[in-house]
């Protein structure tokens, strides 16, 4: 099968991962029309499903195998691996939660703030509302969203000093 090959499981720092062989490679890298990380892909490993970024690091293309990937990854480092990937063409948009945005457009500080973050971080403040279980939780954490974005806290809530 196209874009399928097996890769020995490595580790860099505390993230396992498996190289691409080139050949796969660069048929993402025509698929998607970019060469420059992040490249959405899916999948799966070991037969099961995964959707993930290649990225780019210390100059090699990685696959990073986290534990929703394949359970126990960090412990299975060596292991060789059954791997089909392709470039994953899906919008992967995240909606800012409704209250989020509100409260965001409502304070011209945070407002300017917010605009002002790399999309990483943006990213991150809307998945973390987004994972909240409950309204109670979400409305608490927005209140802590907009005191760090006027820079009164930091994110977990400690005075800034």
């Amino acid at each position: 099968m196209k874009n399928q090959f097996t890769a020995k499981l490595n580790i860099i720092g505390i993230n396992p991962f498996v190289f691409v062989p080139d050949e796969i490679l660069n048929e993402i890298f025509e698929t998607s029309r970019k060469n420059k990380s992040p490249i959405p892909v899916k999948g799966t490993v070991n037969g099961k499903e995964f959707t993930q970024n290649l990225m780019k690091y210390l100059g090699e293309w990685r696959l990073y195998i986290n534990l929703t990937m394949l359970k126990d990854s960090p412990k299975r480092i060596g292991e060789i691996l059954e791997i089909f990937i392709e470039f994953d063409n899906s919008d992967r948009t995240i909606s800012i939660h409704p209250d989020l945005e509100k409260a965001i457009q409502e304070n011209p500080v945070a407002s300017k703030s917010f605009e002002n973050l790399i999309p990483s971080r943006k990213l991150e403040l809307i998945r973390y509302i987004n994972n909240l279980k409950t309204e109670a939780a979400k409305q608490r954490n927005i209140e802590k969203i907009i005191r760090h974005l006027k820079g009164k806290t930091d994110f977990f809530g400690k005075k800034i000093q």
